[in-house]
Parts: structure tokens; C-alpha cells; sequence
């Protein structure tokens, strides 16, 4: 006789964090995101130990699943390395046409997307805003405040990360403080 289980996942939002059994967490450290600042020496001067961003990931499905969906909350640290914000590592999706949303949760910075024209510009995160990230358009967020910046994400599980094009030709512009306002150079 076959029996019939109810599976029920648990993910709770706990203090703007992701917690359950099955949720994957990361850390990345300054040292990790060599090569993404523009002002070597102030990076080289820098405590490479540093964390710069959390993330936490509910994944249900293997990656590379057709039709599934991924979920994660990010906690971005303030800080510069020079005038530049303490920002993610950025990527296009290994499946170029997958989009993405993000939506803020807490605090204050930029999200800085790209084409492939390497064309550039960027939206403001808050509480609450929405950002919807189309198909063959890089990524990254900037903490533009004081605290730490808290937001949300929603991906297909078979979009993937190339981190490897931005690792070689990084974004055509960079978000600077310039006079206390942030702004693409």
C-alpha cells in the first residue's frame, strides 16, 4: 500500500534574513570581489576579511530545473573602497533571456544594470520599491546609505550566473559618491 506524505517547507523571514532547513546561506568578503573597484590602492589597503554582503537562498528545486523558481534576500553592508560603494560582484544570467525581480526591503542604494550595448543606468532601492530585471541585462547593487541595505530576489531556477563576462570587462560605468550624491562615471 502506497502512502501519500505532505512535504511542507519551512523558510522564515527572521530579522530581514532567510531561515529554514533548506535555505543556503553565503558570505562574500572584500578579498572575494578583487578586481570589481576601481581605486586599486584603496582596495589594497583594505582589510580583505571584511564581509561585504550575506545572501540567503531558498532553492526547491535542483538548478537547472525548467519552470522552477529560486528566492533569496541580500544584506549588503555600507562602505566605499575609494569614492566607489561597497557593491555585489554583478553577473547576466547563463540563460541570457531569463529576467529577474528584485524589491527592497530595508535601507537605501542602487540597482546598476547593463545591456549587452553596454549601455548603463540604474534605479534606486527602498523599502518597498520593485525592480524588474529583463532578459540579457547584467546586474549588481550598490549600498548607497548609511545601513545596511536589505533586499529580495525571484529567478528562474534555470537562469544560472555568469559572473565570468563581468569578471573580464566589469560595467561600462561605475557608481560613485561625487559631492555626497551617487553618480554613474
Amino acid at each position: 500500500m502506497r502512502t501519500n506524505r505532505i512535504f511542507i517547507p519551512e523558510v522564515f523571514f527572521t530579522n530581514n534574513c532567510l531561515t529554514g532547513e533548506d535555505v543556503i546561506k553565503s558570505t562574500r568578503v572584500l578579498g572575494e570581489l578583487d578586481g570589481i573597484f576601481g581605486d586599486r590602492q584603496a582596495f589594497d589597503g583594505m582589510d580583505k576579511d571584511q564581509v561585504i554582503y550575506q545572501v540567503s537562498s531558498y532553492l526547491p528545486v535542483l538548478e537547472n530545473t525548467p519552470g522552477g523558481l529560486f528566492m533569496g534576500i541580500t544584506t549588503l553592508y555600507p562602505g566605499k573602497v575609494g569614492s566607489e560603494f561597497f557593491m555585489t560582484k554583478g553577473h547576466f544570467h547563463s540563460n541570457n533571456d531569463r529576467a529577474e525581480f528584485y524589491w527592497g526591503v530595508e535601507g537605501e542604494g542602487m540597482l546598476i544594470l547593463m545591456n549587452e550595448q553596454r549601455e548603463v543606468w540604474a534605479e534606486r532601492i527602498f523599502p518597498g520599491s520593485l525592480h524588474y530585471i529583463p532578459g540579457k541585462v547584467a546586474h549588481r547593487v550598490a549600498n548607497t546609505g548609511y545601513q545596511k541595505l536589505v533586499f529580495s530576489a525571484c529567478w528562474p531556477s534555470d537562469a544560472g550566473h555568469d559572473y565570468a563576462t563581468i569578471s573580464a570587462a566589469g560595467f561600462a560605468q561605475r557608481l560613485i559618491d561625487v559631492n555626497g550624491v551617487p553618480t554613474l562615471v
